[in-house]
This record gives structure tokens, sequence and C-alpha cells, in this order.
């Protein structure tokens, strides 16, 4: 595995006791155009039978993060440095042999669009069953059976027909259900859902939420949730990670986040969620801007450049200085905890009333 040449680690979470850690992660593609930063020393734990919210906007670095911990980036263009320790074992560098026998059986993930990560030249009960028979060595017949069981297991109606429907014959919440059971065949210990409910009408998002949350109580999986928006992780996360431009800018529990959040660009995705209490003649207030380049991330602050109260700390310091993101709670900003204090309350809370 190359290794990089990085700047200044960012302090990493105490503790070493935890069931999935990750120590200063970068994740790097060589490109034509050049290299693209996609992960910028990220750090966060997750503890066995928690459920962990990543978010940030389209960008930032969260699939990335978590296709790196698969072990399912092309080794042929992707530069990969740091520590991702799965209870106890290395992940970085690992084999792909190794990471083979742990994908599926340990770790599994549900990925975004069903549509096109199942195959639609097989049905939906044989990709369910090839999994559980590559890693416990059943026959065919006891796959099937196994298929048909997590087909029911996460409410498809009539499990032992539809087992021998193809993808297309689904709706897209009913496939969405045939991901989950075929990421949850084997019973990993931890599950990544990669925006499990994009596309999805809301009442459909609530039941694939709680369908989660449900299994998660019945085997004690760990979950790693991947979303752009707060609103998803609001009853289901019990931890949060805040990414911009690759990096973790805020990390706390989910009240933390959603109720006294600290970065700017925190306040800025809650300020653009809408809520029924809010006036519908006043506009949502979106976050001015666009993300940055990763091939070329702003000096300092990446946040900087899209951020109104930059001027607020005074000087060149958002321009030049990267701000750290401190143990524990807390965010990657250069203002002071009383002018993120005074700034929350003055203006912030109440537009989020």
């Amino acid at each position: 595995m190359t290794t990089l040449t990085k700047p200044e680690a960012q302090p990493t979470p105490q503790g070493s006791e935890h069931f999935l850690s990750v120590r200063d992660l970068y994740v790097q593609f060589a490109t034509e155009d050049g290299t693209v930063k996609a992960v910028d020393g990220l750090s966060f734990d997750l503890d066995r039978g928690k459920t962990l919210g990543i978010v940030g906007e389209s960008g930032s670095g969260k699939s990335v993060t978590n296709l790196a911990i698969l072990g399912l980036h092309n080794p042929r263009n992707t530069t990969i440095a740091g520590e991702i320790m799965l209870d106890g074992q290395e992940l970085t560098g690992a084999s792909e042999r190794t990471l083979e026998k742990l994908r599926g059986k340990k770790m599994a993930m549900v990925f975004q669009d069903s549509l096109t990560a199942l195959s639609p030249y097989y049905t939906v009960g044989r990709q369910i069953a090839e999994p559980y028979m590559k890693h416990t060595g059943a026959s065919k017949k006891e796959a099937k059976a196994r298929a048909v069981e997590m087909l029911g297991r996460v409410g498809i109606p009539h499990p032992q027909s539809r087992v021998d429907d193809y993808p297309h014959q689904f709706s897209g919440g009913m496939r969405q259900r045939a991901m989950i059971a075929m990421a949850l065949v084997c019973d990993p210990e931890l599950v990544i859902a990669d925006e499990p409910t994009t596309a999805l009408d809301v009442t459909v998002q609530a039941q694939i939420l709680d369908l989660l949350k449900d299994l998660q109580q019945e085997t004690g999986t760990s979950i790693i949730l991947i979303t752009h928006d707060l609103g998803v992780i609001a009853n289901t996360a019990d931890d949060v990670v805040v990414m911009y431009a690759g990096r973790a800018v805020e990390r706390g529990t989910v009240r933390d986040i959603l109720k006294t959040p600290e970065h700017p660009y925190a306040w800025g995705l809650l300020g653009s969620i809408p809520r029924l209490s809010a006036d519908v003649n006043v506009p949502l207030a979106p976050i001015p801007g666009s993300p940055p380049s990763l091939l070329n991330p702003p000096p300092g602050c990446p946040f900087h450049p899209r951020c109104a109260f930059a001027e607020t700390v005074g000087g060149d310091r958002c321009r030049t200085e990267r701000p750290q993101l401190p143990d524990g709670r807390g965010s990657a900003c250069h203002l002071t905890v009383d002018q993120k204090r005074d700034i929350f309350i003055e203006q912030i809370q109440p537009r989020l009333r």
C-alpha cells in the first residue's frame, strides 16, 4: 500500500476498545487532472450495537470512507493510508482474500441505488443466497430457504413466491428491503447503509429506517448510516460525524448535533430542513456556494469560502490555518466557544424553532 505524505494529523477520539476504529484515514485517487483528496485525515469510532450517522453533502467523502472500510476501491488508482480496525483486525493493507472472507460475513453494505446494485440477470433469491452459500457452505436448497426466510424477515409479502422474481419485478421500497436482506443474510456484525432511503417516498423511508432499527435490536448489529439529511438520522443514530471536503468538521451525539450544533456547516444543514411550524412564505436558507473541488481544496478551513462567519474570526486565520477537531465532542472551527454559543443563540436557534 502506497504511503502518503500527510499534513499534521487531527486529534483523534480517545479510547481503544471500540468495535470499529478509524484513525487518520486518507483516501486519494489518481486522475488525469491530478490527485483527488477524497478523505483527508478522518477519525471516528463505532461501538457494538450502536448506530453512527455520517452526514454531509455529495462529495464530502462519506461513501468513499465506507468503501475503504470494505476494501472496495480499485487499488490501481487509489492510495489509502491510516488505520481501520474492525474488532481488533487491521483492514488497511489487508489482502483481497482476507477482505473477501470478511465481506458479507463480518461486514456488509446496503448500497444507495438498489436497482443498479442488484443484477438484472439473476433472481432476487439467488442474489441473496449466493453470499450465504459462499460463507457457510450451505447447499442451494438450504440457501434458498434462507433467502425466503430473510425476505420474510424484512417484510416482503409472500416471500416463497417472490424469491424467484427478478429485481425489476420489485418496487423501489421492496428492492431496498431485498438489499437489506442480502446484507444481513450472514448475520454480519457491521452493516453500512449508504443513503438507504434515497429516491423513496416519505412513508417508505420511515419503514426502511424502522426496519434497520428493529433488525439492530434483534441482532445487536453495529450500523453506519450515510446520509446528507440530518432529519433521517434524528431518530436512528446514536452518534454523528459531520463531514465536509473529506474531513470531519463536527462530532457528537445525535442530540448534540441536532440541539446544539457548533460548526457553521452544521448550522447550514439544519437550516435547510423544512419545518411544519415555519412560515410558508419564508424561503429556506440554503448554504451559499458549492462544495470545493477535492483536486485543489481551499487552504485553511475548507468551508471558509461559503462561511458567513469567517470575518467574525478576524484576520486571515480561516483562510490560512486548518482548524483541528478536538477529542470527543467538538467542531473544527476557529470561532471561540463563546462566539459559537452567542451566534447559535442569537442567529441560528431562532430559525430552527
